[in-house]
């Protein structure tokens, strides 16, 4: 099973609250919503597993980033123990227009994080976990030295537990990429989140290629760590920027892929442009599968973390296929 842990230390209503600010820095007018076509509906959560789930989460101080994000998979994944969970507290230095983290100056970052990490693990006798975690600009290491710590201290209580990393960009963090990776995870996951025509609208304070820099250098650093990326679409984007999207991966030797659609968390956030049918999801992934990914996940709902504990499976499979069967011709 795969649990992606978010130790959380602030108001969640902070970012709900707060007004959208465009990328020029002014106040931007709420978007409209545009109602959810039938194939991207789910069902609230209410079985007593998301329950049980939720008070250990409270009890341990973590926090998912499955309540935090408005994870329209949280049922299905906490019905199954699996969630994600956010490291370096949930308020985040950054103001993404697509995502509902809290935005604002964090608190102090918790030393008994990694250990109650580690215990939540081994209680729940994890097969699989993602950490994640806030951005985190006001920090030296930008959090990297707690990733380690979180790394090395599950790997303490739970020797069999495999573990994906999914982090923020380090930006201007010299060596943070560098000690993350050093700590081998089994996946190193960063997401481009969109295709660069849009980043000063969708993630105007990351830069598209120092993201794309960041998965590279893990691969230069150990070539054995999968490498995981995702983005939304449904934000203005066009297929031919999603295939390039798909090449620039493929050309930093990124080896699982990840597209979902969009959804407007609140109507402060950017809205929907479009919904992308199922048939065009299938058509990505078809056409990632074509340019060389080991793994390709494209579906209206889904999430970097979506199924991680299966994905790894597929990734470690298709990886030994892929040696026995040799080089392959990548459109």
């Amino acid at each position: 099973m795969a649990v992606i842990i978010h130790p959380v230390e602030t108001t969640p209503s902070a970012a709900k609250s707060s007004a959208v600010i465009g990328a020029d820095g002014t106040a931007a007018a709420p978007a409209l919503r545009q109602r959810k076509p039938d194939w991207i509906r789910v069902k609230a959560p209410t079985s007593p597993q998301v329950a049980e789930m939720r008070q250990r989460m409270r009890r341990l101080n973590l926090f998912t980033v499955c309540e935090e994000a408005a994870c329209p998979n949280i049922g299905e994944c906490w019905t199954q123990k699996h969630a994600t969970v956010m490291i370096l507290g949930d308020i985040c230095t950054r103001a993404c227009r697509f995502c509902n983290i809290a935005t604002g100056m964090p608190r102090g970052v918790d030393p008994q994080e990694p250990a109650h990490l580690a215990e939540a693990v081994a209680e729940m006798a994890l097969a699989h976990v993602v950490v994640t975690s806030v951005d985190r600009d006001d920090l030296d290491d930008g959090g990297a030295s707690q990733f380690v710590e979180v790394i090395r201290r599950i790997r303490d209580a739970s020797p069999t537990t495999t573990i994906e990393v999914l982090t923020p960009d380090f930006q201007r963090k010299k060596g943070a990429v560098q000690a993350v990776a050093e700590a081998h995870p089994d996946v190193f996951n960063h997401n481009l989140e969109t295709v660069p025509r849009l980043y000063g609208e969708v993630r105007p304070g990351a830069r598209y290629f120092h993201s794309l820099k960041i998965l590279s250098q893990v691969k230069e650093i150990n070539p054995t760590i999968f490498t995981k990326s995702g983005i939304m679409v449904g934000l203005g984007e066009s297929k031919v920027e999603v295939h390039q999207v798909m090449n620039d991966l493929r050309a930093a030797d990124v080896d699982f892929m990840t597209i979902g659609q969009y959804l407007q968390p609140t109507p402060k956030h950017l809205a929907v442009d479009r919904f992308v049918t199922p048939e065009e999801f299938s058509a990505y992934a078809t056409m990632g599968r074509a340019k060389g990914f080991l793994l390709m996940s494209s579906s209206p709902l889904t999430r970097s973390s979506h199924h991680a504990d299966k994905d790894f499976a597929r990734l470690k499979a298709a990886r030994e296929a892929q040696l026995a069967a040799g080089p392959a011709e990548i459109v």
